[in-house]
């Protein structure tokens, strides 16, 4: 009894945190979005509308866009993230000169805010002074300009995405690889087993479990990503990168809907949350069984 207090002490300040700042602001905004609000009307008062917003945005062609571009951008993003990480984690698992130099180098993007890494893609791929719109010029003959084609400038916000994040991949894997204990590859290597045969039956079993938490955290940072994407394309051309965080930005921001914002909010969560239980249920389910 005495050591369940003592928990419970000791997880005190961190339930306190989570409340005020996770527990209560969701269900503020699960409140508004059952309400026709904009603070800065004629008429600032809430007004009930019951899940009018809700039956609104299934059918907003603008939500269902930002939807489907955001869900591919987040495909192409952690995807490309997790198999480079993968492959820039072994590449540190040996050595090799400058090997704490480039790791350092690797990691710096991590420590850049959103906003930051956003400017700095926008001066490199401005037409007349970026330096990727150059030298794809000299080397390609491709004239970039993220501001006239869609395509360019959703496969720039892609890369984008890459650069600033794969370094939390790779650091995630790197600490998974290297808590693999050596016997299992030693036997394997043993009895003969190719390089492809241990990957698919040693090692990637074994760090499965930090795979599925990094594919977590990555799938719910790349489907709110909001900043960089302002900063880089505003959203554009047309609605091309228009992402669904975006879009709330703009429901809430410039438009002050705030009630639609919210309801829009709560489906993007749930959505979120969906993705991550089918991945658990697809990837980590299966295996417990088993066990």
């Amino acid at each position: 009894m005495r050591s369940n207090k003592l928990g419970w002490m000791l997880l005190a300040p961190t339930l306190v945190i989570l409340g005020l700042f996770g527990v209560v602001p969701f269900i503020y905004v699960l409140w508004v979005s059952f309400h026709q609000w904009n603070p800065f009307a004629a008429n600032p008062e809430m007004i009930a509308n019951g899940a009018d917003n809700f039956r609104q945005l299934v059918f907003d062609t603008g939500f269902l866009s930002s939807l489907s571009v955001t869900l591919a951008f987040v495909f192409f993003a952690v995807t490309s993230e997790l198999i480079l990480g993968y492959a820039l984690a072994q590449a540190f698992m040996k050595d090799f000169p400058g090997k704490a130099f480039f790791r350092t180098i690797h990691t710096l993007p991590l420590i850049m805010a959103p906003i930051i890494v956003g400017s700095i893609w926008k001066l490199m791929t401005t037409p007349s002074i970026g330096i990727i719109p150059d030298l794809l010029d000299s080397w390609f003959g491709y004239d970039l300009n993220i501001g006239q084609s869609a395509v360019a400038a959703f496969v720039t916000t892609v890369v984008m995405d890459i650069w600033h994040w794969t370094p939390l991949v790779t650091l995630s894997l790197i600490a998974a690889l290297v808590a693999l204990p050596a016997d299992p590859f030693e036997q394997a290597q043993i009895d003969g087993a190719s390089k492809r045969q241990i990957f698919w039956h040693i090692t990637l079993p074994m760090i499965r479990p930090a795979i599925v938490a990094t594919v977590f955290i990555r799938l719910m940072d790349a489907l709110r990503v909001v900043d960089e994407v302002l900063m880089l394309t505003g959203g554009g051309p047309g609605s091309a990168t228009r992402y669904i965080g975006v879009h709330i930005f703009r429901e809430v921001f410039p438009r002050t809907n705030y009630g639609y914002g919210s309801a829009v909010s709560v489906v993007v969560l749930y959505i979120t949350i969906l993705v991550c239980w089918l991945l658990y249920v697809g990837l980590i389910a299966p295996r417990n069984n088993k066990a």
